[in-house]
């Protein structure tokens, strides 16, 4: 049997900039061939630190507590598609959580995170917000592709659509709550200085929103961030800054040790358990106190 190939920070930072400012797959083997000594270490140590469908269902698709359907419901720019979980057995009214996924679309991951927060007491809707351009693609490189085009007011506008049709579901609180990682976690800071409506946010390891823009927030915030994801992390000093300035309510927590995507548990190399349960907990707890 051959060892697992020893993953290092730089091989795990190169990934990094090759999923979210490069996008050039050539440009990145080449770099991880170099740290990683060949190229069959290096072919063998990519699929370790992108994701695995396989390994995308810590609640199955048919788990007999919940009712899941795929949905389509109108959005700000065109018919929006989604994936809507709901608890099966709860009589009172339901707060709703809207999941925002990454930068690869609507994935199986992000419909296991959806099946996840139902679990807990919520309707999940998980919309993908590549609808726009035909949905989510099989091809991941390609989904990546497709958000290097995306205008961010439009974007905005399709999650308040989505927060406004939970609001008039048979069963809603019409309390609504939105949580995004990655390119989500961004979408949700954007979101909550936009949306009047929105009544709680919560961003994994998401890029920050223009400082111009904090004082409209009204939703309580909570983020999570890798203590190692120093590109994102270069702008919560002036987020924070901000946020205090105009007299928010928000929390942020940054968990040492741990990557960019430690929550995505289909990436090997960048998941970190501890730290996922963690900010699952606080996230649930959040959501329970804001959104009933």
């Amino acid at each position: 049997m051959t060892d697992k190939p020893d993953i290092t920070q730089a091989m795990i930072d190169a990934y990094d900039e090759y999923t979210h400012l490069s996008l050039d797959r050539r440009k990145f083997m080449e770099k991880l061939t170099l740290l990683a000594g060949s190229g069959a270490a290096a072919a063998a140590i990519a699929p370790m630190l992108g994701a695995t469908a396989a390994q995308a269902a810590i609640v199955a698709e048919k788990d007999d507590r919940l009712i899941t359907e795929d949905v389509t419901y109108p959005g700000a720019n065109g018919e929006m598609k989604g994936y809507l979980v709901a608890p099966k057995d709860v009589a009172k009214p339901f707060g709703s959580v809207i999941v925002i996924h990454e930068n690869r679309g609507l994935n199986a991951h992000i419909r296991d995170v959806a099946r996840r927060a139902a679990l807990e007491g919520f309707v999940a809707l998980a919309p993908d917000f590549l609808s726009s351009q035909g949905g989510t693609p099989a091809d991941e490189e390609k989904a990546r592709q497709m958000f290097s085009g995306m205008d961010m007011a439009a974007t905005v506008a399709d999650a308040e659509a989505t927060r406004v049709w939970l609001t008039k579901r048979d069963g809603s609180n019409t309390k609504v709550g939105a949580v995004g990682f990655c390119w989500g976690g961004g979408l949700v800071n954007r979101f909550a200085t936009k949306s009047q409506g929105l009544n709680a946010g919560v961003a994994y390891y998401g890029a920050q929103p223009p400082g111009d823009d904090v004082p409209a927030i009204k939703a309580p915030l909570l983020m999570h961030y890798g203590g190692l994801d120093e590109r994102i992390n270069a702008g919560i000093g002036a987020y924070r800054n901000a946020l205090e300035a105009n007299g928010k309510s928000f929390e942020i927590f940054v968990y040492d040790g741990v990557n960019h995507a430690f929550n995505n548990d289909t990436s090997s190399a960048r998941y970190d358990k501890a730290a996922a349960d963690l900010a699952w907990g606080r996230t649930i707890e959040f959501f329970r106190k804001n959104l009933g």
